[in-house]
């Protein structure tokens, strides 16, 4: 029986730990880009029945949205035009994301178009 190295071993783990780090700061920039296309999909739901709803309908749902996913203050700030033949809304805010030693702050501009 011949003795074996723990060298093999010590690589294994620190490519698990490779794996593990980038998974876990993955899934916190995921998280945050996620709750960004929720929100826009829910624009764009709000502006493909914007014919049977009012502005403050809308808004209301919007800002119940914003605040379920977890979105900043900022995002609540909903800005509608509305004229017979088209609907926009859109809003505007930052959201952090955080990764060792570093911090980036992210634009995000969900809008919506649609015909009510």
């Amino acid at each position: 029986m011949s003795q074996r190295r723990g060298a093999s071993a010590l690589g294994c783990l620190f490519s698990l730990f490779i794996v593990v780090a980038i998974a876990y700061f993955g899934v916190n920039v995921g998280r945050v880009y996620w709750r960004f296309y929720e929100y826009q999909d829910d624009m764009r739901q709000e502006a493909r029945f914007a014919s049977q709803r009012t502005n403050d309908q809308i808004l209301a749902h919007l800002k119940a949205s914003a605040d379920s996913l977890g979105l900043p203050e900022a995002a609540t700030q909903i800005s509608i035009r509305r004229n017979d033949r088209a609907i926009s809304i859109e809003s505007s805010y930052y959201e952090n994301i955080e990764l060792p030693m570093y911090v980036r702050e992210v634009h995000f501009h969900p809008h919506a178009e649609g015909t009510p």
